[in-house]
């Protein structure tokens, strides 16, 4: 069945991904993102493993490696500044600390859009308001006051994800806390940081800092981390998360004063706590999540970005494998997805353990087993039914 209605909620990475697969099945999508536009910077994601197969088949491979930061490599250093260990970008084939494909998550949510939005409708600065599902559909109500009815509803919309509260219920039934925080902003490049990012890790508190290159060479990312086995603040309140910032990192030393004296002045601050999302089921009905709304793995995993991306496209590959069928379709994506997703979040778990002051969990002793399947462990079955791109992405047929 061509042409069936799908609306996204989320435009970040997940959402685009999505509609990108959804549209190259057949099915006609709206994005909705409460935002006004693109939200720019972010941390740097990566993608390893069968994610790069994914971005191949997206026929975005060139366009996502040409928005890459430029990352070498990694050093850990001491507060004096002193070198620990280094890791390179191709070490263990380019799936290693340092990924192949670095890249901030406003960069990569760019290329998705700009590969989507001519096919795509996408509608900023709204948000889904109130839905009814019955079993020909789902109505939706829009913040904006417009109403409409689509075949199917996707989730997209993140770790505070709006529409899982609304179809599935209260955040605090399946947000896992692992006891950190992370905060990243840009800052100017006055620390004359080259292709290297640098972390430097304060045992004795947990606490962490770091500067990692971008491709504007005159600004850096700051990465910040801080153990908090609560969260004590409101995740929109910008204010408060920097007063918190400051108060946690208060005497860190190394560069962090420097990095912290930018904190006022940066365009795109953001802080949220180290978490994942625990579900029995992805699905309810007509509506379906994706991405951090339906299986965070935290970024202590590594791995969010790489299993939004499989995700995108094995939820759309079942859905039309199922002939469009929401039961079948759904259930087969979350069948397919399951055991990938626990292997990722597992990673998360323990490097957040790793983190916490005394821990005993040690690194060196986690499973390879795990680390492999939650790299390459799906199958990318070849969907039929969708034309191919060329060589500079999208190609209709």
């Amino acid at each position: 069945m061509g042409g069936t209605r799908v609306l996204v909620a989320g435009a970040s990475i997940a959402g685009p991904a999505a509609a990108h697969w959804l549209t190259r099945r057949g099915a006609e999508v709206t994005v909705v993102e409460r935002a006004p536009a693109l939200r720019p910077g972010g941390q740097a994601v990566d993608a390893r493993g069968v994610a790069r197969d994914v971005i191949v088949r997206m026929g975005l491979d060139v366009p996502v490696r040409a928005a890459r930061t430029p990352t070498a490599g990694a050093h850990t250093v001491d507060v004096d500044g002193n070198v620990l260990e280094t890791f390179r970008a191709d070490d263990d084939g380019g799936d290693g600390f340092i990924a192949d494909i670095e890249i901030l998550r406003g960069d990569l949510s760019r290329v998705l859009h700009d590969d989507t939005q001519d096919r795509v409708e996408y509608v900023f600065g709204d948000r889904i308001a109130e839905l009814t599902q019955d079993a020909d559909g789902v109505d939706v109500a829009f913040a904006g006051g417009d109403r409409r009815r689509f075949d199917l509803v996707i989730g997209a919309d993140g770790l505070h994800s709006s529409l899982r509260a609304m179809a599935f219920g209260p955040h605090d039934r399946f947000v896992r806390h692992l006891g950190h925080v992370l905060a990243f902003y840009s800052v100017p490049n006055e620390f004359e940081l080259d292709d290297w990012l640098i972390d430097c890790q304060e045992a004795a508190t947990g606490r962490s800092a770091g500067l990692r290159p971008i491709r504007d060479a005159t600004r850096a990312m700051a990465m910040f981390s801080f153990p908090s086995p609560d969260v004590g603040f409101d995740h929109r309140d910008v204010a408060a998360q920097k007063r918190l910032l400051r108060e946690r990192m208060d005497g860190f030393g190394w560069w962090s004063p420097r990095i912290l004296a930018h904190l006022d002045d940066t365009p795109d601050f953001y802080l949220d706590q180290v978490a994942q999302v625990v579900m029995d089921r992805w699905s309810t009905g007509r509506v379906g999540l994706i991405g951090d709304a339906a299986f965070s793995s935290s970024p202590m995993s590594g791995q969010g970005t790489g299993i939004a991306l499989v995700g995108a496209y094995v939820l759309a590959g079942e859905l039309a494998a199922a002939g469009w069928d929401p039961e079948a379709g759904l259930a087969g994506y979350e069948a397919r997805m399951r055991a990938f997703v626990e292997d990722n979040q597992q990673i998360g778990r323990w490097n957040a353990e790793s983190r916490i002051p005394g821990a005993t969990t040690d690194p060196s002793e986690w499973d390879m087993a795990v680390i492999e399947r939650a790299i390459n462990g799906i199958e990318l079955p070849d969907y039929a039914g969708a034309p191919e791109p060329g060589p500079s992405g999208w190609a209709r047929s």
